[in-house]
């Protein structure tokens, strides 16, 4: 809860904030925006255009949901600011939390303080999930009342009872002190459903009853409503639980257990530990106690590997317990790190063999328009229809990420003038305060002699939009 002080004389305002949530840059993406046949609409779900590589996602994302096709790979490839990693968050959307989805870049495995292939081994392992199940008892009932007797000195034991029922039967059930501490934490009282897990003794609330229903008003919108527990007390429950392999070996690795994985103190596992778990994991598939949930592992600028991290991936993908991997590259053709040798997308040619490629192109006026008006809405910035345009023109001749960035620079000028909305004076305004790529070339090509170490060659002064005097842009 926070308190903000008013001025004097006004009455202090209490404002509860129920969900912190970063905008970051693919925040407004909740899907791939796909329809029951597999096609991309136009504008859904965040997502705009690149329909074809959608549908291939949408395909790909239909196999992990399968659930029995692992060991696959594919790889989107396009130009900078296309969209990659955006159809890569929308498949993570799309899957849930049920499937594990792990997602890291090409470099970070070079800054972790353990070997390269361990460092892709620990990623393979996070993305698999295994899907544990197990019966348990529970009791499970609407609390109709809960009596706890407290001693007169304050000290000694706490009793109490627990009064529960179901649409046909109702228990009394004593209360000992550890039984008096959960129900006190997990604030239970009369009126609620709970579960009562036999073997851990967990008290989980599952809502409110529905015969509390009509003190709705003093509860709040927040509040659950469950129909009363029907039959016995007392049940057999099937629980299942899915944890990821990486989760499992961290557990069986180190002396202090699961507390290892609040650490994140990992360090490197030995192979005979995970050979034991495989072994382990494999026992409890064919008695039917666990199943292996293939997950996606996206590796975004994948060009960043070097050639035995490839080697790495050639092997891992042919192992029994493999995810189903997906890269990300905006490189053409260019060298593999580790050599000498150039090849397309920056990946060797016997792994290039066995990826599905999904090929990304650059966005159309329209689309660049309706990604901008999507980014302007996430932003909950008001922009006019004219600076719309003009943001658009400028996401078009230099690149959409430039554009996006400018959205919150614009509705800062624009609110420090005490504006309703952004305007075309504001988006030119900030357009002349930061620089993009075409006019940074232009500037140090023009002023190049006053830096230091000014010796450069014409290769490296050259445009890369093949624009060689760098004009810069006209958005008047």
């Amino acid at each position: 809860m926070l308190q903000a002080a008013a001025t004097a004389g006004s009455v202090q305002e209490v404002r509860e904030i129920t969900r912190v949530e970063r905008i970051g840059a693919h925040s407004h993406v909740r899907g791939l925006g796909l329809d029951d046949a597999l096609e991309a609409r136009q504008v859904s779900q965040g997502m705009v255009g690149q329909l074809s590589a959608r549908r291939a996602a949408g395909i790909i994302l239909e196999m992990i949901r399968d659930g029995k096709i692992a060991g696959r790979a594919a790889l989107i490839a396009g130009h900078p600011g296309t969209g990659k990693t955006a159809i890569a968050m929308g498949m993570a959307q799309a899957l849930g939390t049920d499937t594990p989805f792990t997602s890291i870049a090409g470099s970070e495995i070079f800054s972790l303080e353990m070997s390269k292939t361990e460092a892709l081994t620990q990623a393979f392992r996070r993305s698999i999930g295994v899907r544990i199940k197990e019966e348990t008892e529970i009791i499970e009932g609407e609390v109709v009342e809960i009596q706890i007797d407290r001693p007169a000195t304050g000290s000694g034991q706490k009793v109490g009872k627990l009064i529960l029922k179901t649409t046909e039967m109702e228990t009394v059930y004593d209360l000992g002190s550890k039984m008096i501490e959960s129900l006190t934490k997990e604030k239970v009282q009369a009126g609620d459903i709970i579960t009562i897990d036999k073997a851990t003794g967990k008290i989980s609330r599952l809502g409110r009853s529905f015969t509390r229903a009509r003190d709705y008003d003093a509860m709040g919108p927040q509040t659950k409503f469950v129909q009363c527990p029907e039959g016995e007390l007392q049940k057999r429950k099937e629980v299942v639980h899915t944890v990821t392999l990486h989760e499992v070996d961290v557990i069986n690795s180190r002396t202090q257990g699961f507390l290892a994985l609040f650490s994140g103190d990992t360090g490197e596992i030995k192979t005979e530990v995970r050979e034991q778990i495989n072994t382990k994991v494999a026992e409890w598939r064919e008695e039917g106690k666990a199943d292996i949930v293939p997950g996606v592992l996206f590796i975004d600028e994948v060009h960043m590997l070097d050639i035995e991290c490839f080697s790495f991936l050639n092997r891992a993908l042919e192992s029994d317990l493999a995810p189903i991997l997906i890269m990300a590259t905006n490189r053409g053709i260019t060298k593999i790190r580790g050599t000498n040798y150039s090849s397309p997308h920056g990946i060797p040619i016997d792994l290039l063999d066995r990826l599905l490629i999904i090929s990304t192109s650059p966005y159309d006026e329209d689309e660049v328009k309706q990604i901008l008006t999507i980014r302007c809405e996430e932003e909950d910035v008001e922009i006019s229809e004219d600076a719309l345009s003009v943001l658009t023109k400028i996401g078009q001749d230099t690149s959409l990420r430039y554009a996006i960035q400018l959205i919150t620079a614009a509705n800062l000028v624009s609110r420090k003038r005490k504006g309703t909305e952004v305007s075309v004076d504001d988006v030119k305004r900030v357009y002349g305060l930061f620089l993009d790529e075409s006019r940074t070339i232009s500037f140090l090509k023009e002023y190049q002699k006053s830096f230091m170490f000014n010796e450069v060659d014409d290769e490296a002064a050259t445009d890369p939009k093949g624009d060689a005097d760098g004009d810069a842009m006209d958005v008047s």
